[in-house]
């Protein structure tokens, strides 16, 4: 069998030492799992870190400065 090849400097300084823990209720997990299923997600931990932060990330951006005050871009 054949071994992938890997790119070791590039998978580094991406490794995943952090944990996040989050408690949720029966009825949000609930939710969450019939989301999962319905969209046939298999990787419950990879979506929720992806999810959560693509929604920092848009909120970012959407909050970001500009060069001109909302009075100004509302004219």
């Amino acid at each position: 069998m054949m071994k992938k090849p890997t790119d070791k400097a590039a998978t580094s300084h991406a490794r995943r030492r952090k944990r996040l823990t989050c408690l949720v209720n029966e009825r949000e997990n609930e939710i969450i799992d019939n989301y999962l299923k319905r969209c046939k997600i298999k990787n419950k931990s990879t979506w929720l870190r992806e999810t959560i932060l693509w929604f920092i990330y848009t909120r970012n951006v959407a909050d970001g400065p500009t060069l001109f005050s909302d009075h100004e871009m509302r004219r």
